[in-house]
């Protein structure tokens, strides 16, 4: 029986995907076990949050819901001047029409703005 190509595939992926599933847990284990390790160490084992030597609360504190809404909003209206840098690269090729569509393109960012900004969305309580 001869060998197609496909067949052939796949058995170089299941043969690469089963010897990794083999080589990196050994690997790991074997790190573990030969590497050293120091777990008496007082200063490594302790926490450490940009300076503050002893951590404030707990890590199970919600946030405003407004924070992920404004951070949203940054990226959605930052993206946008990843629009407008082609658009004014080729501004003179584009002529009156690429213009018109540009004040077009901004204007609708400017209703979206005012629509923010008219429902509160930003405004903290």
């Amino acid at each position: 029986m001869k060998d197609t190509p496909m067949s052939l595939e796949l058995i170089l992926a299941s043969s690469i995907v089963s010897l990794l599933v083999i080589l990196l847990p050994t690997l790991f284990l074997l790190s573990r076990k030969l590497g050293p390790s120091n777990t008496n160490n007082k200063a490594k084992n302790s926490v450490y949050e940009s300076g503050i030597s002893f951590p404030v609360g707990n890590s199970e504190s919600r946030f405003s819901a407004k924070f992920y809404l404004v951070a949203i909003l940054f990226v959605l209206f930052d993206v946008e001047i990843v629009f407008m840098f082609p658009w004014a690269v080729n501004v003179r090729e584009l002529s009156l029409f690429g213009l018109f569509e540009m004040f077009t393109f901004i204007g609708l960012l400017l209703l979206g703005l005012i629509y923010i900004y008219r429902i509160k969305a930003l405004s903290w309580q």
